[in-house]
């Protein structure tokens, strides 16, 4: 239409029309989807919450991520992404008429809520309009697949493969979790015959105080580990825990490469290896909490390093006890 007159606009209203309905058809169906196939396991968890609006918010910001994604990658090139919603659309389409084909013939009446399913009268015929379907979009996805595969089509033949093999994985996930949290046969737990108790501390002051308060309550046998870096610091946290530490034993790691995670970690790995059977080992570890979210930012968060650092030691737990600051007053 040479680019301008009521003929070209109406083309191009047309055209954004039909690109708007076919993004919101993906909107308002994907997130669905993914949360059935979250339901069977198959896509994670995450996927099946409904937000505040009552859809599944999760799914429509993965779309969203992709989406941009393919966008960014394609330079939202409209000819490179043709052939990536064409293949996509066929292929969906070969699927569904295949699935029919095998659910068309003949069988017992299947009782749903609300509904009972019974056999067409005439599935063969449906049988066959199905087949000749699937046979043809299957053809034009091979065709667009061989002939645009380097101008787009190639993230499609590529990367549907290597989904259904994530898929699959995330699938055999879930079954072997399953398995291994099941209750069959595992029979009465095992009583915690000793609970030994560590806190973690980098001085002595009102969330160190807390802790111990904490760790009194769990167990008896307590005990205290300071990490020193200098004589002169060591000597001052002794003698305030000597006022402060209700008796606990305080063991203090000489750290000569002024290192603080990794002395404590070993500490904490030589107590594990020494433990016996059907004992729990709890690490104690004091945390501020600021007021503002930022000031996070200027402190060690050690219960989060330990936990990571610890996460597959078996026996071991990691608890934060918060010591929360508020308007310059003390808020535990």
């Amino acid at each position: 239409f040479g680019g301008r007159g009521l003929p070209y606009l109406a083309a191009i209203g047309a055209t954004t029309m039909i690109l708007v309905m076919a993004a919101n058809t993906a909107y308002a169906d994907f997130p669905r989807l993914s949360a059935l196939q979250a339901a069977d396991g198959f896509l994670p968890r995450q996927l099946t919450y409904r937000g505040s609006r009552l859809v599944y918010s999760r799914g429509i910001m993965v779309l969203a991520v992709a989406a941009c994604a393919v966008i960014a990658i394609f330079n939202a090139s409209v000819s490179q992404l043709i052939p990536l919603y064409a293949i996509g659309v066929l292929l969906s389409f070969t699927l569904s008429q295949w699935w029919k084909i095998g659910h068309l013939a003949p069988g017992a009446e299947v009782q749903e809520r609300g509904s009972v399913l019974r056999h067409d009268t005439r599935w063969r015929l449906k049988m066959v309009a199905n087949g000749v379907g699937a046979v043809l979009t299957a053809i034009v996805a091979v065709v667009f697949g061989v002939t645009k595969f380097t101008e787009g089509a190639w993230i499609i033949v590529i990367v549907i493969p290597a989904l259904v093999s994530v898929l699959f994985a995330i699938h055999r996930h879930y079954r072997e979790l399953a398995v291994e949290l099941s209750l069959e046969d595992y029979g009465a737990a095992p009583r915690v015959v000793r609970h030994r108790v560590l806190i973690a501390i980098s001085g002595v002051h009102c969330g160190t105080v807390e802790a111990l308060r904490y760790a009194n309550a769990l167990s008896d046998d307590i005990s205290a580990v300071y990490v020193s870096i200098d004589a002169e610091g060591a000597a001052k946290v002794q003698r305030k825990w000597g006022l402060w530490g209700n008796g606990v034993r305080l063991v203090v790691l000489e750290s000569p490469y002024r290192l603080l995670l990794e002395p404590l970690l070993e500490y904490i790995k030589k107590i594990a290896s020494l433990r016996q059977p059907n004992e729990t080992l709890t690490i104690v570890v004091p945390q501020f909490v600021p007021r503002k979210w930022w000031h996070q930012l200027l402190h060690a968060q050690t219960a989060m390093l330990l936990r990571l650092a610890l996460v597959n030691y078996s026996g071991i737990v990691i608890t934060n006890v918060p010591y929360r600051l508020c308007n310059g007053r003390r808020n535990v």
